[in-house]
C-alpha cells in the first residue's frame, strides 16, 4: 500500500485559525458598513425633516398682523397651541419649538397624518415608532442687518430674523446627536410711505 499525502494535525489547526481570523475580519467590515449605512439613513431622514419644517415656516408671515416687526417677544399666542402647529401664522410662533417624536403641523407623529388633520390609510403609514427618536427644534432670533450671520444680543431687534431648524437623534440611553441643521434669514421690508 502506498502512503497518501495528508494534512498533519498542526497544519489543519493553522489553516482553521487563518480561516477564523479572515472570517472575523470580514464580519467586522460588514458590521462597520452596516453602522455607517444606519448613520447615513438617519442623517438623510433628519435632513428631510429639517427641510420640511423649514419649508413650512417659509410659508408664514414675518410677524403677526398689527404687531411691530421689531417686537422683542418671540413665541406663540395662547390660542395658537391648541391644534399642533396648524394655527401658527407667523415665523416667531415657531420660536423654542421642540418636538420628540417628530410631528407634523397637526400634532400627529410624522408619517401617520394625511396633511389635513386626518390619518393616512394604514397601508401608507410608516411603522409605529419609526420617528420616536427624532427630535425637531426651532430657534427664531434677530440678526445684525450688516452681518446676518451674527445674532443680536437678547433684547436687541432689527428687521432681520433668522430661523434655525435642527433635528437630533435621541437614543434609548439618552444620548443625543444633532444630525441636521437648516438656517434661513428673513427680512421685513416696510411698505412705502
Amino acid at each position: 500500500m502506498k502512503a497518501r499525502p495528508a494534512f498533519t494535525l498542526i497544519e489543519a489547526v493553522v489553516a482553521l485559525g487563518i480561516m477564523a481570523l479572515a472570517g472575523s475580519v470580514l464580519l467586522l467590515a460588514a458590521q462597520s458598513s452596516l453602522r455607517t449605512t444606519d448613520e447615513l439613513v438617519r442623517r438623510t431622514i433628519a435632513e428631510g425633516l429639517a427641510d420640511q419644517l423649514l419649508d413650512e415656516i417659509v410659508t408664514k408671515r414675518y410677524m403677526e398682523v398689527g404687531e411691530s416687526p421689531t417686537d422683542s417677544s418671540l413665541g406663540t399666542e395662547a390660542n395658537e397651541t391648541s391644534a399642533g402647529r396648524s394655527l401658527f401664522d407667523d415665523t416667531d410662533d415657531y420660536h423654542q419649538l421642540s418636538l420628540l417624536p417628530a410631528k407634523d403641523a397637526f400634532g400627529q407623529e410624522m408619517g401617520t397624518g394625511d396633511d389635513a388633520g386626518g390619518l393616512r390609510h394604514p397601508g401608507f403609514r410608516v411603522p409605529d415608532g419609526f420617528f420616536d427618536n427624532f427630535r425637531q427644534r426651532v430657534k427664531v432670533y434677530y440678526v445684525d442687518p450688516a452681518d446676518p450671520s451674527q445674532p443680536l444680543a437678547d433684547g436687541q431687534t432689527s428687521y432681520y430674523r433668522a430661523v434655525e431648524v435642527a433635528v437630533d437623534y435621541v437614543a434609548a440611553d439618552g444620548t443625543e446627536r444633532e444630525l441636521a441643521v437648516r438656517r434661513r434669514v428673513y427680512a421685513y421690508i416696510p411698505p412705502p410711505p
